[in-house]
């Protein structure tokens, strides 16, 4: 066993635990990691690494909000366990639309949308995309300010959030938090909204994107507040990484890649860190989400993806490592 090799994955078990729930697109970075840091193995198994190593990121998620999504507990009631399954309804209704143009085109994207360019251009546009809704939160929440919200008042962020504003205002005032919306709770998150913020979730099929970017941008516009919209972006990874992980692993085995013990240490290794990473790194947005915009994610976006672009037109060429 090649203890090097092990180091290399947990590098990149430390990299997707971070990068997978921030929304700073966690394949941007791997790709700037992997011209640095290559593992030894075949191209095939990289691929199928980049993917199902983010089950040890899901796990994460799992065992964080375990009460909150088991419907069998039984410190629940009727009424949450309705709640519960209910919430799952949504989980799976917004997956839909990600998962009806996403399997049928998995080919297509990895052979044609994986590159620098596409990654370093969403990686500038949705960081500018975090940087305006930021700021239109924010001359909203100014108006709101000045205007002397009425308690009881709460700002609609979309259509999709009317009827959740209207149906939810008493007792929920406005109260100049940084964290606003109509949508103070996943009990408030109707099925129409969900299925918006899996429209969204489309958008991350196009490397750079950030899955999480994507679903928490979606969220913000149609009425959430940061933390509704971050929570429910975890939520919907479950079934979405379950899912690629398992698309994944087949397609792998069935154009006859195989693996020993050496490359199950390393996906092994991968996993386990992503897991204990992803535990922090969602904790930490969730404290951070609180208090602070995205702002500082949507700079630190456009600052990578000139560096990407940077890197592989001008550094890399001039150093003789272009490919």
């Amino acid at each position: 066993m090649d203890i090097i090799e092990l180091l290399k994955a947990a590098f990149l078990g430390l990299v997707e635990g971070i990068t997978e729930w921030l929304p700073i697109s966690s394949t941007g970075h791997m790709i700037l990691v992997d011209e640095f840091i290559k593992l030894n193995v075949t191209e095939e198994f990289w691929n199928m690494f980049l993917v199902v190593i983010q089950l040890g990121a899901i796990l994460a998620v799992c065992l964080l909000f375990f009460h909150e999504l088991n419907p069998f507990s039984p410190k629940k009631g009727k009424d949450g366990r309705r709640a519960t399954w209910s919430l799952w309804g949504k989980i799976v209704l917004g997956c839909i639309p990600a998962a009806v143009i996403g399997i049928p085109l998995d080919d297509f994207m990895e052979e044609h949308l994986y590159s620098s360019v596409v990654v370093a251009a969403a990686l500038i546009v949705y960081g500018i995309a975090f940087i305006v809704i930021e700021s239109w939160r924010a001359r909203r929440r100014s108006e709101l300010s000045a205007a002397g919200a009425l308690p009881g008042s709460r700002p609609a962020g979309a259509h999709f959030a009317a009827s959740s504003a209207a149906g939810g205002a008493a007792g929920s005032a406005y109260d100049g938090d940084s964290d606003f919306g109509a949508i103070t709770s996943l009990d408030e998150l109707s099925w129409k909204t969900a299925l918006g913020i899996g429209c969204f979730q489309v958008l991350s099929l196009i490397p750079g994107t950030s899955r999480s970017g994507s679903t928490i941008i979606g969220g913000l516009l149609l009425g959430c507040t940061r933390s509704v919209a971050s929570k429910f972006t975890f939520f919907l990874a479950i079934p979405v990484m379950f899912g690629a992980s398992a698309l994944k692993l087949v397609k792998f085995f069935i154009k006859g890649g195989t693996f020993g013990a050496p490359e199950l240490a390393i996906l092994g290794v991968g996993c386990a860190v992503a897991f204990v990473v992803s535990l922090v790194a969602i904790k930490w947005l969730m404290g951070f989400v609180r208090r602070h915009d995205f702002k500082a994610f949507g700079v630190y976006r456009i600052v990578l993806g000139v560096l990407v672009l940077a890197y592989f037109f001008a550094i890399a060429p001039a150093l003789g490592l272009a490919a």
